[in-house]
């Protein structure tokens, strides 16, 4: 319980997304070891700006849970979703409704418009029948339209149906779906990261996109508007190494024109379960994988899907497979809990902390930069740098992307 407890307060204090746990677990260990280093680490001269919610306010989040029926997993449990605890930006404790073993089934995540079509919202619940009747289980976000059908779909045949959320798991939204996410969790799992309580607004979603498409092996897109949120969810899932699969519409319809382009760019004409069985990898059994983020290939002139890898990152020999794999390894340096922080740069400097502010600072910019290929840019050691980023994400001044790059943080944000 006081492990759990350590978790949480460090995972609802303001400053610490995902990838800044792992980062202060990788450096302290456990979670209590981080809480009591986090006043020690902010630029100096400048105010502490990191606050754990005190204990009982915990302990009163984890009673309520417990009442309602839920539990905790945590990025330190072995009950931990193995596909989801390889992504970079995984959530460091999930909420969960339900049975836990359901998120260490092979899935395949559905999406696509809330103001969908009559024929997508056919398309999707039979596809996500195919799905059930395949083993196979369907994860999506709970949302109107696509979402919705998705899961019923899955259930329609007493298959098995994830819904990511975005808010607490004690506020179903939208609410018109409270008795789905009921019959969800009854015979499925809901998830979370979202403490209880909390009311899904805009900026929830695309977190709570980020679990849709690190959960499942693929990834569907059924009807996608451009800019819409449902495009988020494919980026996501293609830079996790996931397979991005688009159902193809007319062109003169706006709700098809994201999914199209996500077609031109790379992704898997899917008509049926049949263009996408294919195309999966076997569910991995152990942590003993990785994911990669593909090199992209020119496909009819037009760049694939997914973005230039750094070029830093060496290539990683992979066992030949009749069909495209997913388990693949994405470029991240040593964020994760246990590793061993990068090699110092050659010839490294003498730790000047004011002045490897400064210089990292000066070497950042508004375009990502990997962490790494940083390193070997300034004259300090690996482990300063990443103890320094640590410090001016804490203070606002930069942030951490998926896929171990950085990039600095606009002065209104």
């Amino acid at each position: 319980m006081h492990t759990l407890i350590a978790c949480l307060r460090l995972a609802r204090t303001d400053s610490i997304g995902p990838t800044r746990w792992r980062q202060l677990m990788a450096r302290y260990h456990t979670p209590q070891a981080a809480l009591d280093a986090l006043p020690s680490l902010r630029p100096k001269g400048r105010p502490a700006v990191v606050t754990p919610p005190p204990v009982v306010d915990i302990e009163r989040e984890i009673d309520a849970t417990y009442r309602l029926g839920g539990q905790f997993v945590t990025l330190l449990d072995d009950t931990y979703p193995l596909l989801l605890r390889n992504c970079p930006d995984a959530p460091p404790v999930l909420s969960i409704l339900g049975q836990v073993s359901c998120l260490h089934q092979a899935g395949v995540s559905v999406v696509g418009a809330r103001n969908a079509s009559a024929h997508g919202i056919r398309f999707a619940g039979a596809l996500a029948t195919e799905l059930a009747e395949s083993g196979l289980s369907v994860i999506s976000g709970l949302a109107r339209g696509i979402d919705r059908a998705a899961h019923m779909g899955a259930l329609h045949r007493q298959g098995l149906t994830i819904a990511a959320i975005a808010g607490g798991l004690d506020r179903p939204y939208p609410p018109e779906n409270a008795a789905l996410q009921a019959e969800i969790a009854e015979r499925g799992v809901v998830v979370t990261e979202a403490p209880l309580g909390t009311i899904p607004t805009n900026r929830h979603f695309p977190r709570r996109n980020r679990l849709i498409a690190g959960l499942g092996l693929g990834c569907v897109v059924v009807e996608a508007a451009p800019h819409s949120g449902t495009l988020i969810t494919a980026r996501l899932a293609a830079e996790y190494g996931r397979e991005v699969f688009a159902v193809p519409g007319t062109p003169l319809e706006p709700r098809y024109r994201g999914s199209n382009n996500l077609l031109r760019t790379g992704a898997i004409l899917t008509e049926s379960v049949a263009d996408i069985l294919p195309h999966l990898p076997p569910m991995p059994k152990s942590d003993s994988f990785s994911l990669k983020t593909p090199t992209p290939q020119k496909k009819d002139g037009q760049p694939q899907l997914w973005a230039e890898p750094p070029p830093s990152a060496a290539p990683t020999p992979t066992t030949p497979k009749p069909t495209a794999s997913l388990v693949k390894t994405v470029h991240t340096p040593s964020f994760a809990p246990g590793t061993k922080p990068l090699p110092p740069a050659p010839h490294a400097a003498p730790q000047q902390p004011e002045k490897l502010h400064e210089n990292l600072l000066d070497l950042l910019s508004f375009t990502p930069i990997p962490v790494d290929e940083l390193v070997r840019h300034c004259q300090f050691s690996a482990s300063a740098v990443l103890t320094v980023l640590t410090e001016l994400e804490l203070a606002g001044r930069v942030s951490l992307l998926p896929g171990g790059r950085v990039i600095l943080t606009a002065p209104d944000q």
